[in-house]
């Protein structure tokens, strides 16, 4: 085998190799950014209304939920 396509292979092999340990760091990161920062549902804009002084309706609360998705 020739220098040339040996050295192609050894890169393709590092580049693999590289995408794989990347992508097991990144989902590791992001799980814990998951855990440390859950996404908000609506027991968290129930006490967001409660602590402004004010009661929600289910109506505001789908629709913040609804804006916070998009």
């Amino acid at each position: 085998m020739s220098p040339f396509v040996q050295s192609i292979l050894w890169f393709l092999g590092g580049g693999v190799v590289g995408a794989a340990i990347g992508y097991y760091f990144t989902k590791r990161q992001f799980e814990k950014q998951l855990r440390e920062n859950p996404p908000v549902n609506e027991k968290m804009i129930r006490a967001m209304f409660m602590q402004m002084g004010r009661k929600p309706s289910e109506a505001q609360i789908r629709q913040v939920m609804k804006s916070m998705q998009q």
